[in-house]
């Protein structure tokens, strides 16, 4: 069943037995005090601020049972897979893999590397350790999707700027169709979330389509009516 959602640059068309919702890097070391974020200098409130309405979001999908996707940026304990050019760029006060306040930052089975319990994933629901910005490099993400049919990716997250555009570039260059959700994803600098959107939409689409989450569960529900 297909929905026109009022959407820029122009309606997208969502495909309701196509498309599933995808939760980028919600974890406490992006969005709470203390965490990898914060020690780079970030204010990370306005990434905490996006929680209760991706909560929402999550709740409109999990009623109309269409899959639902978490992406968890983080790292083997050994490093492995963290090359040191990530690593040791620039000067924070905590780098990856270093003990924080919520365990070893960015690693995957710390507590701050983990997502926030008001997102956190139900049984059954897709997770996705990367170990980069984008969810496909280095995921087994696309074969997930296309084993379920999914050609339509709803974004959120954090942040706008760095992994969610990483990620929906990466969709759009495999096929996918993406829209975002302008009050359920932030980043630490509110230009930079703005022009990310205005790249995101330009040209027709080019790499996809913007709209708020309340215009995206109105046009859901009326699908269902």
């Amino acid at each position: 069943m297909s929905v026109s959602v009022p959407a820029r640059p122009f309606d997208f068309p969502l495909d309701l037995e196509r498309c599933a919702l995808i939760i980028i890097d919600m974890q406490r070391d992006f969005v709470l005090p203390g965490g990898f974020g914060e020690t780079l200098g970030n204010d990370v409130a306005p990434c905490h601020a996006i929680v209760p309405a991706v909560a929402n979001l999550l709740t409109a999908f999990r009623a109309t049972g269409l899959p639902v996707v978490h992406t968890r940026e983080c790292h083997n304990p050994d490093l492995s897979d963290c090359p040191p050019a990530k690593r040791e760029r620039g000067n924070p006060k905590l780098r990856i893999g270093d003990e924080g306040p919520m365990g070893r930052i960015l690693i995957a089975g710390e507590v701050g590397a983990d997502i926030v319990p008001e997102l956190y994933p139900n049984d059954g629901e897709i997770i996705i350790d990367k170990p980069g910005k984008g969810a496909f490099y280095k995921t087994g993400l696309d074969e997930l999707l296309k084993q379920r049919g999914i050609s339509q990716l709803v974004f959120t997250g954090v942040t706008t700027e760095v992994c969610v555009q990483s990620t929906m570039r990466e969709a759009n260059d495999r096929g996918y169709e993406g829209l975002l959700l302008t009050d359920c994803t932030e980043s630490y600098f509110p230009d930079f979330k703005q022009a990310a959107i205005e790249m995101i939409v330009a040209q027709g689409a080019i790499v996809g389509w913007a709209t708020d989450s309340d215009t995206l569960i109105k046009a859901m529900a009326g699908a269902d009516e």
